[in-house]
């Protein structure tokens, strides 16, 4: 069976078209080469039709990029050794530089990221780098926003996760925090003995502007002592109770 030269044509047709079309989502960017050259806008979202085999597009995804900086080994600004490791959220803001000014976007970002790390962390202490993360996030971000923009992309966020210690600092540290809690412990207490000595002096101060508080204060012990299941008693005796036999001696 011989085709016929229509169908022939038809077919080539069908295939050319097939060949140039392209669906491109939403969160997609073609950007398209002509003869080499680049396009002004970039394609998409939808329907985009190429010219085959003339143009060449590259597909750049538009959503929020998760990087993963794998741990560095850093000395901070007091020669501690540590491993930090952190996460990069970013984005592609324009596709066409994110094709033409770096090879690979992707990669470039992540080398970035690392060096930016190792750069600041190595010019903090180490209660700096544990105390003030939101700090260090910030600094990270600035920075490496500022490395990315002519690349077209936008660094949002940058989050240190973790920071390792090694052994020896870790016990340091916990001997640290147990002797600090050892010592707010023994200014608490000397707090409450301050404050009791400084209640009881108010109240000798009362008493001794009226010596019946004394007194009643001796009935009301007695009450609470006959309240208790002892075998024996002792019964304290105030010597205002023998100020009356002393100054008639006197």
């Amino acid at each position: 069976m011989v085709m016929s030269p229509f169908f022939v044509a038809l077919l080539l047709l069908l295939i050319y078209l097939f060949n140039c079309i392209r669906i491109v989502n939403e969160y997609e960017r073609l950007v398209v080469f002509r003869w080499g050259r680049l396009l002004a806008n970039p394609k998409g979202p939808g329907l985009v039709l190429l010219l085959f085999p003339i143009d060449r597009a590259v597909k750049i995804s538009l959503r929020i990029v998760t990087l993963d900086v794998p741990p560095q080994d850093i000395i901070t600004k007091d020669n501690v050794s540590v491993k930090v490791n952190a996460v990069v959220y970013f984005r592609v803001m324009e596709p066409n530089k994110a094709v033409t000014e770096v090879e690979d976007y992707l990669f470039a970002t992540s080398q970035i990221a690392q060096t930016t790390l190792r750069s600041v962390v190595g010019q903090m202490l180490l209660d700096e780098l544990l105390a003030e993360r939101e700090k260090i996030n910030n600094q990270l971000q600035e920075i490496i926003d500022k490395a990315t923009d002519p690349w077209g992309i936008k660094v949002s966020n940058v989050e240190v996760k973790h920071v390792d210690l090694p052994q020896e600092m870790q016990r340091a540290m916990a001997k640290q925090a147990e002797a600090e809690r050892e010592r707010r412990a023994k200014i608490i207490a000397a707090e409450g003995e301050y404050q009791a000595a400084e209640k009881l002096t108010a109240a000798a101060e009362i008493i001794s502007r009226q010596p019946i508080g004394l007194q009643m204060r001796y009935l009301q012990t007695l009450v609470q002592m006959s309240t208790e299941k002892t075998s024996t008693i002792v019964f304290p005796l105030p010597i205002e109770l023998l100020k009356g036999f002393v100054d008639s001696k006197k």
